[in-house]
């Protein structure tokens, strides 16, 4: 593994053990083969949503530890040039 994905390994993880409501995503296959009732399809709707609501914060979460790399790297340059 690459330094910078280390890097960016261990920022994700730490901003992962900050959040205090990390949630995960629900989901069981087996349930999506079956033949669903309205009201199980509103479940489901919901399921859907939350799991794509939860993809966001992971992506924001991401994004986030992208950002602070690219910004350590940059500090990083300015501390090693020369005039």
């Amino acid at each position: 593994m690459s330094d910078r994905r280390k890097r960016l390994h261990e920022l994700l993880l730490t901003l992962i053990n900050k959040e205090s409501d990390f949630e995960l995503i629900e989901g069981d296959s087996n349930d999506l083969t079956t033949i669903y009732s309205d009201k199980d399809s509103e479940i489901l709707s919901k399921v859907i949503e939350r799991n794509r609501k939860i993809i966001k914060k992971y992506q924001a979460l991401v994004r986030t530890a992208v950002t602070l790399d690219a910004l350590m790297d940059s500090e990083n340059e300015e501390n090693y040039k020369f005039n």
